[in-house]
């Protein structure tokens, strides 16, 4: 196809989708994360696990509303296909994401015979919505088709996407958290690591067996060779994760920062690989992006709105994250005033 900015336009939000579901992934996943390990921890390390995402959680969420939000303007017909072949687990996700949300706020404000319920619905809240997100995935990737061995794989994403959530999680409360909460953190990563290396695999494997067009781009000569950086990169991070959650005294050190950083790399490289088993479909086998955008002069107008709002994202999260970064601090507030 002949690139002009009418044919370009549609790849310019396909890109801006694909780098505001990526930052939800990852910054939402560490918090979900966090949140599927919070029943393993103590009541005063509860505590310090929710102080740890509490600056940054509302504002990770930010980047799935963007990402949503292109897809609807931008690709209405992928939307359209999209969101009702995914009704059902869209609806757990948000429902998942509400828990969590009005968890969050009534665990701080509860008392204290109550704050434990609160604790198990944020915890139950974001394992929904990391189950979702897997079956959501799974679902993607066979194009919808809703046979047997389509529906066994998109269940066995949903099964295995909170590990990798999980160690996400891990490496967040190592790098923010302290003494015997780190120690946790690092057995929890350890708990992890090796069922979300399965998972990977797993993934990996069977995505190109439920999808014959990923099979042919990763299978024939010589894209085979070029793409091998790609499952190397992905193993030397895993084995970098590994070596310094096997060695506390790494850890002690001040490498911990280690295990979060190569689990984000491990995610920006399965997404890259997403990237270019999935391209130039929107919907795989069913849409392409042009066939899914909107007409171009609604593309322009909405690309003067993205030019605004995406950078003003980017600067904020920028901002948030460097005012807030640090060791989380235990909370403390005034319990409610007794009746």
């Amino acid at each position: 196809m002949e690139m002009n900015w009418t044919s370009l336009l549609p790849l310019v939000f396909m890109a801006v989708m694909g780098l505001a579901l990526l930052a939800y992934v990852i910054l939402d996943g560490y918090d979900l994360g966090v949140g599927i390990l919070l029943p393993l921890a103590t009541d005063e390390e509860k505590d310090i696990m929710v102080s740890s995402i509490g600056p940054f959680w509302d504002a990770n969420e930010t980047w799935l509303v963007l990402g949503i939000g292109v897809l609807l303007i931008a690709f209405p017909k992928a939307h359209g296909l999209v969101l009702s072949a995914l009704y059902l687990p869209v609806a757990v996700m948000l429902i998942g994401l509400i828990l969590r949300g009005v968890s969050f706020d009534f665990r701080v404000k509860a008392r204290a015979a109550r704050k434990a319920l609160w604790n198990r619905l944020f915890s139950l809240g974001s394992l929904m919505a990391a189950m979702a997100q897997g079956w959501m995935l799974g679902s993607y990737l066979t194009g919808f088709d809703n046979g047997l061995w389509s529906l066994l794989f998109a269940a066995g994403i949903a099964l295995t996407l909170p590990t990798a959530y999980a160690m996400l999680g891990a490496g967040w409360l190592i790098m923010k958290t302290w003494d015997e909460l780190q120690l946790k953190a690092v057995r929890w990563a350890r708990a992890v690591l090796l069922p979300m290396g399965a998972a990977l695999v797993g993934i990996s494997l069977a995505t190109p067996l439920v999808s014959p067009t990923v099979f042919d781009k990763w299978f024939s000569m010589p894209q085979f060779i070029g793409l091998l950086p790609i499952p190397v990169a992905c193993a030397a991070a895993f084995f970098a994760a590994f070596h310094v959650i096997s060695k506390p005294k790494v850890v002690a050190a001040g490498y911990g920062w280690v295990v979060f950083a190569s689990t984000v790399l491990i995610f920006m490289l399965a997404f890259l690989g997403l990237a270019y088993s999935i391209y130039p479909y929107i919907v795989i086998e069913k849409l392409t992006v042009w066939q899914a955008a909107s007409a171009h002069e609604s593309l322009v107008v909405i690309f003067i709105g993205v030019a605004i709002t995406l950078p003003a994202i980017i600067i904020y999260t920028v901002f948030m994250y460097r005012v807030f970064w640090g060791r989380a601090g235990v909370l403390s507030y005034l319990a409610p005033m007794e009746k």
